[in-house]
């Protein structure tokens, strides 16, 4: 099986790095592809043109295969002024003032048309696609397939493993509950959606026949290793990896990641309206606190305000500290030794 996905996507060990949606560098996708696994730049908020323009970013530094991520609509999403922001607006006041900048005005969109994203991507053509929060559109299959690119679906149940695979997509991403950032659920409320690795992986190998690829809670040779044994074909690795020096990361967010420890994440809605797993600290505790949580993207946009100024003054009380259970095993800086570490797992 290990030879199976490896070939399917064109690489030489079947590790993949987990797509960052606002934390990717071309840095660090190239750097993971160049040592044979499958870099993975995830592209939430890209507009076309900047789809195209990192794509030739990555060719620029790799001649190896890399994935592009993309989030897929969940028909939940909600358009600027509906609802109206003011109530939300006025709760994060204290946090824009924290971070040193004006109350935004509400923008004409909060996020560019997927239909848009999803063209640029299909041209750019790498290796392969990997979506979230959703089965890929007929069309979608049929115009990655004409062009060779392989499709990555993600689940956090078996059912999704299965709709997936039903879907057309060649590989799944079973991603546990310990996995850092988002839940990534969208046939049940991610709350109802928790399943841990160990659960989930061999449950969904026995429910496809497509490569399973473990996610959640894997950050060195052992995790690896008990992925393996539970049937996967591969893994994908977000928080060790995030951690080095070639990630898109802050110092301020590295920071965090070495200092966390098993039970220093928690899940919350606060920092984009939609569940996700990260170290709390201020935002996300005064946020949960107010109790006045707009829905995605919604509120991911009204976080990002404050969160750029944060970010570039190192202020990790405003950021969003994504980060899986297991980030404190990953004490690595480096790319290639992260990747020498979890190779060392594989049978």
């Amino acid at each position: 099986m290990t030879r199976t996905l490896a070939d399917l996507l064109g690489i030489e060990t079947p590790i993949l790095l987990g797509p960052f949606g606002g934390l990717s560098s071309v840095a660090l996708t190239a750097a993971v592809s160049e040592l044979g696994g499958l870099g993975g730049y995830g592209l939430y908020g890209y507009a076309a043109e900047r789809i195209a323009q990192t794509a030739a970013e990555l060719r620029a530094r790799t001649g190896r295969p890399f994935a592009l991520n993309l989030w897929l609509p969940t028909g939940e999403e909600v358009l600027p002024g509906d609802p109206p922001l003011a109530p939300f607006l006025d709760a994060l006041a204290p946090l824009f003032a924290a971070a040193g900048v004006d109350v935004p005005e509400t923008p004409a969109a909060f996020l560019p048309s997927v239909d848009e994203q999803w063209e640029a991507v299909r041209d750019a053509a790498p290796a392969a696609v990997s979506v979230v929060f959703g089965v890929p559109a007929p069309h979608q299959v049929e115009e990655a397939r004409s062009r060779g690119i392989r499709l990555i679906g993600t689940a956090t149940t078996v059912a999704e493993a299965v709709a997936l695979e039903e879907g057309g997509v060649d590989a799944v991403v079973a991603s546990g509950s310990e996995a850092g950032g988002h839940r990534v659920s969208f046939l049940a409320r991610a709350e109802e959606s928790l399943v841990g690795t160990m659960s989930l992986v061999p449950q969904v190998v026995d429910a496809v026949r497509v490569p399973v690829i473990a996610a959640g809670g894997i950050a060195d040779r052992r995790g690896v290793s008990a992925a393996f044994a539970l049937g996967a074909s591969g893994v994908q690795v977000g928080s060790a990896f995030l951690r080095t020096r070639q990630s898109a990361a802050t110092e301020a967010h590295r920071r965090a990641l070495a200092a966390s420890s098993d039970t220093g994440t928690v899940l919350t809605r606060a920092m984009s309206g939609r569940l996700a797993r990260g170290i709390p600290n201020r935002a996300v505790r005064d946020i949960e606190a107010s109790g006045m949580i707009a829905p995605f993207p919604a509120q991911n946009w009204l976080t990002g305000v404050f969160r750029a100024a944060a970010s570039a003054r190192g202020d990790e009380d405003l950021l969003s500290l994504w980060a899986g259970q297991s980030a404190a095993i990953g004490d690595r800086d480096d790319a290639a030794e992260v990747f020498a570490e979890l190779a060392a797992g594989l049978p």
